[in-house]
């Protein structure tokens, strides 16, 4: 049994990309499967209202983003988008390569809200 890890992460270029990974749920019971257990350092909730879009940025460092409620897209510099909706989730990690200064025309993805209503993510930093 695993578990698809969703990445959005910044790549040689210094582009975002997105990429799957594989967690191994290789602990816990048959009915109940776990993964090893992974470190954390916080989390924070956050709720955008109908039309939030973000400008062009990276993540600050890296998080995993859980969808609570409403859909979240992400756009990255090849035009390419992704939607997320309630129950789905990311692991950001689209951070700033070491050393580089942001360049807006370069780096980083967009957030913004889709939809009818609020949306509410939390945000659990790795």
């Amino acid at each position: 049994m695993s578990f698809t890890k969703v990445v959005l992460f910044t790549d040689r270029d210094g582009r975002a990309r997105w990429r799957d990974e594989t967690i191994a749920l290789g602990e816990g019971t048959p009915q109940a499967r776990l993964s090893a257990l992974f470190p954390s350092g916080g989390y924070q909730l956050r709720e955008s209202p109908v039309g939030f879009r973000s400008q062009w940025h990276c993540t600050p460092s890296p998080q995993w983003v859980f969808i609570v409620r409403g859909e979240m897209e992400i756009g990255l510099r090849d035009g390419g988008t992704r939607r997320f909706r309630p129950g789905e989730h990311f692991f950001s990690a689209d951070t700033l390569p070491p050393g580089a200064a942001f360049d807006a025309d370069l780096h980083g993805h967009w957030s913004a809200q889709r939809g009818s209503e609020p949306l509410v993510t939390l945000f659990v930093r790795a």
